[in-house]
């Protein structure tokens, strides 16, 4: 009887041994099986660079922004200045970045006027779409003493003089624009290109140029004083500060559309929940009415659009700029 139950006793142990290991290999099975919790993010600090130098749009929108998204990340957001070579330094920067949506890059309309000229840097086109953040009309601005108060009177005048034009920059924006009005308009002008907006626009004030195309942020104060005279407006609606100025289209020109823009791109290959959530961040700081009152004060409208959005005027764009190049013959180094 004492060698009996002691067996059926050593049986049993090894039975509820074996039933706990079971469970325990089980359990570990649908721990493996089972979906991951999705990691934190961000989990440290935020790079937002700027390839453009302080006091610009773009700067002063991010610096009202940056408050807001630290809230939202729970972690700092890091605005770092990097210009140079016409934001290729600071997209650089992010393309070499992990892929992990720790470092963004904000980008204007250059940054798709560098991926149609500039071919050889071909991650331009690869970095991630992120959000448009904010647009905004382009003025055309002539001096006073210009003898036109219409874009059909400019080219009327155009047709029997020379005229110069001053832009930011050979193979800025305004550059390609005003030639693609030009062609439009059957007329030439004299490029005049000058090293960043505000020496463009004192050109014009100054009477160097007639005619310039030019942010209302950037020129406001000179239209406000009378030093500059406003014919039209690139966007497709007019400006709620200069209600009596008519858009390019309704001053006879339908085909002409135009608009300058801030967006948010990251680094290829970053996971797309990942971008999703930066997307969803951005917009909803957007919306706050202290965020919204500095971007009307600079005349930006804060943009609506995630990463789809994003890429289609990305892609529209650089087919834009490419044509316009190659029939004006723009090329940059």
């Amino acid at each position: 009887m004492q060698g009996f139950c002691k067996t059926k006793a050593g049986a049993s142990v090894r039975r509820r041994t074996g039933f706990a290991a079971l469970g325990l290999a089980f359990s570990t099975l649908l721990c493996a099986l089972a979906p991951r919790p999705a990691f934190a993010f961000p989990d440290r600090p935020v790079r937002l660079i700027i390839p453009l130098p302080p006091g610009g749009i773009a700067d002063i929108v991010a610096r009202v922004m940056q408050p807001h998204l630290e809230k939202s990340f729970a972690q700092p957001i890091i605005i770092e200045n990097r210009p140079g070579a016409s934001g290729i330094v600071g997209a650089n920067a992010v393309h070499n970045a992990p892929a992990d949506g720790h470092t963004l890059l904000f980008v204007t309309t250059t940054f798709s006027i560098n991926a149609a000229l500039k071919p050889s840097v071909q991650y331009l086109r690869a970095l991630e779409p992120v959000s448009i953040l904010a647009q905004n009309s382009l003025l055309f601005l002539v001096n006073p003493n210009v003898k036109a108060k219409s874009l059909k009177e400019f080219v009327a005048l155009a047709k029997t003089q020379k005229m110069f034009y001053g832009t930011p920059g050979i193979a800025s924006q305004a550059h390609l624009l005003l030639e693609a009005w030009s062609g439009q308009a059957g007329i030439q002008m004299q490029h005049v290109p000058y090293q960043g907006g505000p020496p463009a626009v004192l050109a014009a004030v100054n009477g160097e140029v007639d005619l310039t195309l030019i942010s209302p942020a950037a020129s406001l104060p000179q239209i406000t004083h009378g030093a500059l005279r406003a014919l039209a407006t690139s966007a497709s609606t007019r400006e709620k500060e200069l209600p009596d100025v008519p858009t390019a289209a309704e001053a006879g020109f339908p085909n002409f559309h135009a608009r300058q823009w801030i967006g948010l791109v990251t680094t290829p290959g970053t996971p797309q929940p990942i971008i999703e959530q930066l997307n969803r961040a951005f917009q909803e700081v957007l919306q706050r009415e202290d965020v919204k009152e500095v971007m009307l004060k600079q005349g930006m409208t804060p943009g609506r659009g995630g990463p789809q959005e994003l890429r289609q005027l990305l892609d529209t764009e650089i087919k834009q700029w490419t044509e316009v190049a190659k029939t004006a013959k723009i090329t940059v180094d």
